[in-house]
């Protein structure tokens, strides 16, 4: 039985005999087709579903007679802003461009402006209608306090054939991290699972019950205190590199979530910049590489760490 979806308010249904033994999610789509797999499953880890009365996992088995409820947060109006956008690449089915740090990808239930989506649908109104409400093509997403590069899809095909690079890891992602401490063993693979910290839901953590995440990464260039790393994550987990490198006991510098609260080196902003992005051109079938330098405050970081060095 499907559902429509209502712009905002709560929804209820009593689980039938062909949903009991399925997982949640799953049910959820079944009944709301309008909605991908991925935003029901956000609603579910934000809280607003619940089975009698009581939050769950995405993954939670129903039984026959469960009361599942779900609340739709209301929409926020998301308008065109013709803020400063750098744009990397574009042609007439995709762009990448190299998002400063500060900047929100997404949109939030507060926070309607000042954000990507505003400035991608101030330079190309079409992509309102692609990836998605208030999506704007975007394929990816970085967290607010890192920087670089982020694809941008044209048209529903293009931002499905994205998708599918992404997903089947045809995508070749590299990020420059400034790390606190000297790394050791200088290159290696994290291959450690990721999962929502159960104790402050904005937080991810390593945890064996979460999802695979594997990261690569190489020390570049070593300083008293700190260490250049370069870094390709294999998977896509929320906050990745971040949990990955402070797991291994060398967290990000300026990291304020998983590293220290205060630090004098970087206080605005964690050093984490995702510098080059390589995929296929969904379209002509050739390779894309691409790169964004450093910013500015980033690379007089190093500036100074290599005077003080010699």
């Amino acid at each position: 039985m499907t559902m429509a979806t209502p712009s905002c308010g709560e929804v209820s249904f009593v689980v039938s005999s062909e949903e009991a033994g399925e997982r949640l999610d799953r049910a959820l789509v079944a009944r709301f087709p309008d909605l991908s797999r991925a935003q029901l499953q956000r609603l579910v880890r934000s809280g607003a579903v619940t089975v009698n009365d009581s939050t769950v996992r995405p993954a939670h088995r129903l039984t026959l007679g469960d009361r599942v409820a779900i609340t739709f947060p209301e929409e926020p109006t998301v308008r065109p802003e013709a803020l400063p956008l750098t744009i990397v690449y574009e042609d007439d089915y995709l762009l990448v461009v190299d998002k400063p740090a500060g900047m929100v990808v997404h949109p939030a239930a507060r926070l309607v402006s000042g954000t990507l989506v505003n400035a991608l649908l101030a330079h190309c109104p079409q992509l309102a209608s692609v990836g998605g409400p208030d999506r704007a093509g975007i394929v990816h997403r970085l967290d607010r306090e890192t920087s670089g590069l982020i694809v941008v899809a044209k048209h529903p095909e293009i931002h499905a054939a994205l998708q599918r690079q992404f997903q089947r890891r045809r995508v070749r992602k590299t990020y420059v991290a400034l790390v606190e401490g000297q790394v050791h063993p200088r290159e290696g693979i994290i291959d450690v699972p990721i999962g929502r910290d159960p104790r402050d839901r904005t937080r991810m953590m390593a945890s064996r019950t979460g999802r695979p995440a594997i990261t690569q990464y190489r020390g570049v260039e070593f300083f008293p205190h700190y260490t250049l790393l370069e870094v390709r994550p294999h998977t896509g987990r929320t906050h990745q590199i971040r949990v990955h490198l402070a797991w291994l006991g060398y967290p990000v510098v300026g990291d304020r979530v998983y590293g220290r609260r205060h630090q004098p080196l970087l206080p605005d902003r964690h050093f984490l910049h995702a510098r080059d992005l390589a995929f296929t051109h969904p379209v002509t079938g050739k390779p894309l590489s691409l790169s964004a330098p450093l910013p500015p405050e980033l690379t007089a970081i190093l500036t100074r760490l290599r005077r003080e060095k010699s």
